[in-house]
């Protein structure tokens, strides 16, 4: 999934909202920020492991199915997108039929279903990208212009794919470029992003009641900062919109440890998702339930920076930092996923390649791998 350096947006941020002195972007990066009045990990008791995810490809380097390797590392649910533009270039006449012949579902789906439920992990789909006959003829990024045809489409989803009861909506709705319309400090972007999701809700529970659904979406900072998000992510009747996990990214400079302070107002990392947890908890009382955290992505570059982060650290390192990561999760209630992006480097000869994965781009494993594999 294509990213901008993280470091260049959180330094943004700062310079906008919260101004914090910064250490090397090879060390662990210390905020000056005051210290968070919020609730710590130190009163939970430990509870059952949070699901292990990954982000990764079908096959290996050398053509072999890359589940026996998920299984290997006891990976419990594989995440994948589904490109709604991709699928259904044209309108179809019965949306929510998954036999219309205006949809093209991809074959490489089909093949993951397959293997799924032979190697025992479960899937969790991504969908995302608005086709132009439903939003215009703007970019994908665009929403629709009317969310049941979105929820059409997930129920046809749903319905060909009936084994896959994790769906997310979209993906890193607050970064720029990623869910429009998102108008830097503006409730625009949260209260129409709420709408597609309640409508997605309702669509993908009358297929199957067992169908979950994860909203939210958002990274580390962004066009508007999460307390905002949070407080403008509402229905056009003041309530907050259905889901049953909350998304986000969590990606961090810092090393993963919740007594760490409050990075920025700007920023929720993977060290300030107690706060997260609080601030969902506000927003929703009244409202039912708060809903668990779905950490779909977090990572650590070895080696080298690249395109995404231009900060990096080595590989017993990065293996520290998987060990550091489920610990944290698996001690918090309120945590119900984590994922890892993602299971293999980029070769050397890609420009600024990617370093976050397991393996290396040749399905070598990396310390880290071995590190996500005994994390329970």
């Amino acid at each position: 999934m294509p990213r901008r350096a993280l470091m260049v947006l959180i330094a943004a941020a700062l310079l906008i909202i919260a101004p914090v002195a910064m250490a090397s972007a090879r060390g662990h990066h210390r905020a000056h920020a005051r210290h968070r009045h919020t609730r710590r990990s130190k009163g939970h008791a430990l509870k059952n492991s949070t699901l292990k995810m990954m982000w990764g490809p079908l096959t290996m380097p050398n053509g072999s199915s890359a589940f026996p390797v998920y299984q290997r590392l006891g990976v419990q649910v594989l995440q994948l997108q589904l490109s709604w533009t991709a699928t259904a270039p044209t309108r179809p006449g019965d949306a929510s039929n998954p036999a219309d012949p205006a949809y093209h579902w991809p074959a490489a789906m089909d093949q993951a279903v397959s293997e799924a439920g032979r190697y025992g992990i479960s899937l969790a789909l991504m969908v995302k990208e608005t086709p132009g006959w439903a939003n215009g003829g703007q970019d994908p990024s665009w929403a629709p212009n009317e969310p049941a045809d979105y929820a059409a489409f997930l129920q046809a989803a749903s319905r060909r794919y009936p084994t896959i009861h994790y769906w997310m909506i979209w993906g890193e709705v607050t970064r720029p470029g990623n869910f429009n319309p998102m108008p830097a400090n503006s409730p625009v972007g949260p209260q129409r992003y709420a709408v597609l999701l309640d409508e997605a809700y309702g669509a993908l529970k009358a297929v199957n009641p067992a169908n979950l659904v994860i909203g939210g979406m958002t990274y580390t900072l962004g066009a508007v900062t999460m307390g905002d998000y949070l407080r403008w992510l509402r229905l056009p009747d003041g309530a907050p919109p259905r889901m049953d996990f909350y998304g986000d990214n969590p990606y961090s400079t810092r090393y993963p440890k919740l007594s760490a302070p409050t990075y920025s107002p700007a920023v929720r990392d993977i060290n300030d998702i107690d706060t997260i947890e609080q601030e969902l908890t506000q927003d929703y009382a009244g409202h039912g339930p708060t809903p668990k955290l779905w950490l779909s992505e977090f990572s650590i570059s070895s080696d080298a920076p690249s395109r995404a982060f231009d900060f990096y650290v080595s590989q017993p390192v990065q293996a520290k930092w998987v060990t550091a990561a489920f610990s944290l999760v698996n001690s918090l209630p309120y945590v119900a996923a984590l994922g890892w992006y993602e299971l293999l480097d980029e070769p050397a000869s890609v420009h600024e390649h990617l370093t976050e994965g397991l393996m290396s781009s040749s399905g070598e494993p990396k310390p880290a791998f071995y590190a996500y594999a005994k994390a329970r």
